[in-house]
């Protein structure tokens, strides 16, 4: 740059270095510009869809947006006796069908063979008195609510394979 008198200034010559800086400047955050607009697009797709799956990879191999037809129910395994347990606190294995069976809070179907009144009359298995102790280890003259919903714990037996193969041994004093 010199003085006023016609020689070189800023203004006269548009590629001086403050001219080159304030196009590289330009540029730089053009292209800054699009990158942030870029990573801001791709880090809401992103939240998309790790809302969809909760940021957790599926282990699953089949697309869980097309329904599959349903299976055959399986077979129930009915017995008169009681199934063999594999550990101590094992909870008894329903051996018999319960489809149809309604337990909510306003009703249990399983107590009406299983309840201590009734479970002589129709040959059942009486509840253990353990279903009678609340979480606070107090006894109830009625079915903890805590144990009153049967089917959390007890499944029934069914004609199957296993969906995973174990090498599952019980206690030897089951045995």
């Amino acid at each position: 740059m010199t003085d006023q008198e016609g020689g070189d200034t800023a203004m006269s010559h548009p590629m001086t270095m403050r001219n080159l800086l304030s196009l590289s400047n330009f540029r730089f955050l053009k292209t800054a510009t699009n990158g942030l607009i870029t990573f801001i697009f791709s880090a809401i797709i992103s939240a998309t869809a790790m809302a969809e799956t909760g940021g957790i990879d599926s282990l699953r191999t089949i697309d869980l947006s097309v329904q599959p037809p349903a299976e055959a129910m399986k077979k129930v395994h009915e017995s008169d006796t009681t199934f063999n347990r594999d550990f101590v606190e094992q909870p008894p294995l329903i051996p018999h069908d319960i489809r149809g069976y309604t337990v909510n809070k306003d009703v249990n179907t399983c107590l009406q063979c299983h309840s201590w009144k009734n479970a002589s009359k129709w040959g059942a298995t009486r509840i253990s008195v353990t279903h009678f102790y609340d979480r606070d280890g107090k006894q109830r003259a009625d079915v903890a609510p805590n144990r009153y919903f049967c089917l959390q714990c007890h499944v029934v037996q069914t004609d199957t394979a296993p969906l995973q193969k174990n090498n599952f041994e019980p206690v030897d004093s089951l045995k």
